[in-house]
């Protein structure tokens, strides 16, 4: 599903459909495969192929940052740091960018520690020592 929604998606080998593109998106998503929960999250946040919803772009972020996914652990930092879809919260949002941090090649890594720096900055000593707490115990999710 995931393979047939990036060809709808871009285009590639198929005509470029976003709402075709989300379906299978969504249906590799509801399967519990993480990258493709980021898609449905982006398509989402963006408004591709379905109408624009920050609260359900934040649900799927956070299903596929759960199980570990880096790309979907920067994106649900972003939207607790903004506040788009949740209720605005530093420490998740230092949380997720650690973790993501952690989980990316060595570019991406380093975008997350550059916003994980910028939230540390507006949070207080207890805030981040709290944030470093549940990145540390923060353990994968695995798909049932």
């Amino acid at each position: 599903g995931h393979f047939l929604g990036s060809m709808y998606f871009n285009g590639h080998g198929a005509p470029q459909d976003r709402k075709e593109a989300f379906s299978w998106y969504k249906l590799a998503a509801e399967q519990g495969y993480g990258p493709a929960q980021f898609e449905v999250g982006g398509m989402y946040e963006e408004g591709l192929g379905v109408p624009q919803d920050y609260t359900e772009a934040v649900r799927w972020y956070k299903l596929a940052a759960e199980q570990g996914n880096a790309s979907g652990q920067l994106k649900l930092g972003a939207m607790y740091y903004t506040g788009q879809g949740v209720q605005e919260d530093y420490v998740q949002a230092h949380m997720w960018w650690n973790l993501a941090g952690a989980r990316s090649d060595a570019k991406d890594s380093a975008k997350a520690a550059k916003v994980r720096d910028i939230v540390a900055a507006k949070m207080t000593p207890a805030q981040i020592a709290e944030a470093q707490r549940l990145a540390r115990e923060w353990k994968p999710k695995t798909v049932k």
